[in-house]
């Protein structure tokens, strides 16, 4: 069924869920909560009006990455990675106007438990580097005004046998197209590159520590990337350590 603000899916794929959500998520992680409501921080690796407005490339970003952006993308979600072995990260939402590149929003987060790596594998719990296109969305909550195409259910659940600071992680996600099929719910467990080089690899809710995979941030943030990212402006995410970003 289509409604304005998103596409409502069947989740004909809810039986593949679980295997999806182990990719993403995991058991056992450490933290005290799921991250909802944390203070949002106007800073971000460049502070100052002057420098975070109109720019005409996106700050700390490389040429390497940076001639990965499709050319019509006018929304780019940043993540700035502290180190390369680091769990913390920034999260910073640029928009492309007519003078050029904007900041929207800067918030907290986290990647992979063990950082970042260029060469992503399953189970390695480290976030893969690189420029990925946002095509899908959904989450166990109702779709809060996604412009994205949004699948609710309750096949996002984590498993009961995760710690319960992670019950929420999958409240909204936004699924970061790395060996997946876009224009798929973020439930299809599909994998084009193969099972080897993992998979499910979600924006989603911060349970205030490292992830599998992932990129955390609070339930405001989610909210607001959700009713931002427009498919019209071709959103990407481009993520990675400081190092890798600035190659």
């Amino acid at each position: 069924m289509r409604r304005a603000g998103g596409v409502m899916r069947s989740a004909a794929v809810a039986a593949a869920g679980l295997v999806l959500l182990a990719g993403c998520g995991g058991g056992g992680q450490d933290g005290k909560d799921d991250g909802a409501g944390k203070g949002e921080r106007p800073g971000g690796p460049a502070r100052g009006a002057s420098a975070t407005t109109h720019l005409k490339n996106i700050p700390g970003i490389g040429t390497a990455l940076r001639s990965r952006i499709p050319a019509g993308s006018r929304q780019v979600v940043a993540v700035y990675g502290k180190a390369a072995d680091s769990a913390d990260a920034t999260v910073v939402l640029y928009e492309k106007g007519p003078k050029g590149w904007d900041r929207k929003g800067s918030w907290p987060a986290h990647n992979g438990r063990r950082g970042w790596t260029t060469d992503h594998h399953e189970d390695d719990k480290r976030s893969p580097v690189g420029v990925f296109t946002l095509t899908d969305a959904g989450g166990v909550l109702a779709d809060p005004g996604a412009k994205l195409p949004y699948t609710h259910s309750t096949a996002f659940t984590p498993p009961s046998y995760w710690s319960k600071n992670t019950r929420h992680d999958f409240d909204y996600v936004i699924a970061i197209n790395y060996n997946r099929v876009k224009g798929a719910s973020p439930l299809d467990p599909t994998r084009p590159e193969g099972q080897s080089k993992g998979g499910g690899v979600w924006l989603h809710l911060d349970h205030g520590s490292g992830t599998s995979a992932c990129v955390s941030v609070s339930k405001s943030a989610m909210q607001t990337l959700l009713r931002t990212l427009d498919p019209a402006r071709q959103p990407v995410v481009v993520m990675g350590d400081a190092a890798h970003l600035a190659a």
